[in-house]
């Protein structure tokens, strides 16, 4: 199976930390051999799109889930056959192969059909039909002939054995220009059958056709082959050499493209009980044969994580991907690996100021766009160095990564934080879910938003409208707490909103009565001021 991209993305509702740590990873990785790309899980916010766009990065491709599909299994690729190909072709491809099904396609590989051991069989055994459609070609192909007059590429007619005194076959037979006669050496007969006009003769036992008749037959356009099987033979033989497209029912077998979950494959396979399913792309180009068995030979996505380690954060999925790498800068979470990885977590204020000390350690140069990519994270994520998360070492590499990327990190930072500050064109959905997250304490699921703003007052006139959005998402969710945390980087604090029924988890968390629209000083930090607060609250 051709070796894929390992995937590396940051949690569900990025900020910037999470994707500009996922690209300057990815780039790290490339650079030590990897193959690697960068992906979001999410749209991305003012802020970040700022930080891309004045570093000239690209946005990383959206990625909807890690689950495993189809093309991650090792099916039978490029197992099929073409629709003119004939019956024993299909019987001995089956055979060699293993196989109890194959797809027919057309002349472009279009999905024409199934064809299956148990529709070879009637074709075995039906002894009644004796409808011919093949080719000249295939015909000699399949009973091993020799050309002896050819007037049609295309065969299609009705098979007839001479088995009767020639007199009583004149009288008993009527023959017309779709019969194919299969008949021996009797040169009275074959005279009759070629004034008749008929679509072809099969000579059997490598009978002689004298001269004059093989000349009639070119004025007749009467096709002659032979072959040194006797006419037994020759009539079992020869409705094999039709076209494999006459064996196609005309019923839709279920497919399914190469993109579909194996867990939908399941499902439906737990209805049908099939063997075998076609496997097509969106335009039902077949791509070959899935055997159910074939869902145990697989090739999970390869994934490496940043900025997160929390099953809920993380691309759905996750846990039928293989984890390969996790470097992250919260407490460790739910997400667990069936085989040891490398984990780099550390307690510092961003997941880049630890990327920048893998370059540093694996002696990698950082370029220009690169160095701004680990910059706008860190300054993001520790409110332009004053975040209480912030750590000496956190200092250091932005003095570093400043020099590199060539600003001043003060006045950037301000820059990029205002850009997405910025309420213009957004609604509440999108401020409550622009930097959004997912936690869980035994059997609670509660949600913690945060959005940083320099004017509160734009929020606080819809604040009911607030409230009402996330009771909607509290109850539809089940979530113990959906809380918005409104962080004013100036004023160095933070405004709550939640849900109804969350007050009182709110209240208990800060030991007195809150209410919605509160100002709590100095929590600018969801890592440090909110988590661990919430968290110790739900686990008491």
């Amino acid at each position: 199976m051709e070796e894929k991209n390992i995937l590396v993305f940051g949690h569900k509702k990025p900020d910037t930390d999470a994707i500009t740590a996922s690209i300057s990873l990815s780039y790290l990785k490339n650079k030590l051999g990897f193959k690697t790309e960068p992906r979001a899980l999410g749209s991305l916010n003012k802020e970040t799109k700022y930080a891309l766009k004045y570093f000239g990065v690209e946005e990383p491709k959206y990625l909807n889930d890690v689950k495993l599909q189809l093309k991650d299994i090792n099916y039978h690729k490029d197992f099929i056959l073409n629709e003119k190909e004939t019956i024993y072709d299909g019987y001995q491809y089956m055979i060699k192969e293993g196989l109890t099904g194959v797809p027919i396609v057309g002349d472009n590989d279009e999905f024409i059909g199934l064809l299956t051991i148990k529709d070879l069989s009637k074709a075995f055994l039906n002894a009644h039909d004796n409808d011919i459609h093949t080719s000249y070609s295939n015909i000699l192909k399949v009973l091993d002939g020799e050309e002896v007059l050819k007037c049609d590429d295309e065969i299609k007619g009705k098979l007839l054995v001479g088995a009767y005194s020639t007199e009583t076959f004149k009288e008993k037979v009527k023959l017309d220009n779709e019969i194919i006669l299969i008949v021996g050496d009797r040169q009275d007969l074959l005279e009759y059958a070629i004034e008749s006009g008929i679509l072809m003769v099969v000579v059997a036992g490598d009978g002689k056709i004298n001269d004059n008749l093989v000349k009639r037959a070119k004025e007749k356009k009467v096709n002659i082959v032979r072959s040194s099987y006797d006419s037994y033979h020759i009539s079992k033989l020869i409705s094999l050499s039709s076209y494999l497209k006459t064996m196609v029912c005309s019923y839709n077998p279920t497919k399914f493209e190469e993109t579909d979950y194996v867990d939908t494959v399941l499902d439906v396979n737990n209805k049908l009980r099939h063997t075998n399913y076609p496997i097509v792309n969106k335009d039902n180009k077949c791509l070959g044969l899935l055997r159910i068995t074939d869902l145990n030979d697989k090739s999970p996505k390869k994934v490496i994580l940043v900025d997160h380690s929390e099953k809920l954060q993380s691309a759905d999925g996750i846990e039928q991907a293989k984890i390969v790498e996790i470097v992250d800068h919260h407490n460790i979470g739910s997400i667990t690996t069936d085989a040891p990885i490398n984990y780099r977590n550390m307690a510092v204020g961003s997941s880049n100021t630890i990327n920048y000390i893998l370059y540093k350690e694996n002696g990698i140069e950082i370029p220009k766009h690169i160095a701004g990519m680990m910059l706008s994270g860190i300054l993001s994520d520790t409110l332009i160095l004053k975040s209480p998360t912030t750590t000496d070492i956190d200092r250091e590499v932005v003095a570093e990564l400043s020099k590199i990327a060539e600003v001043n990190y003060e006045e950037y930072g301000m820059e990029m934080l205002k850009a997405g500050t910025s309420l213009e064109g957004m609604s509440i959905e999108d401020v409550l879910y622009n930097d959004y997250k997912l936690y869980n304490v035994g059997d609670n699921t509660f949600a913690i938003g945060q959005f940083f703003t320099m004017n509160f007052e734009d929020i606080n006139k819809d604040i009911d409208k607030y409230i009402k959005v996330m009771n909607d998402a509290a109850e539809a969710n089940n979530y113990k707490l959906v809380v918005l945390y409104v962080t004013d980087i100036i004023k160095n604090g933070s405004y709550i909103i939640f849900n109804d029924k969350g007050k009182d988890v709110i209240s208990e968390a800060y030991n007195k009565e809150m209410n919605v629209g509160d100002f709590i000083e100095k929590c600018v930090s969801r890592k440090k001021n909110v988590v661990p607060l919430i968290m110790d609250t739900f686990g008491n």
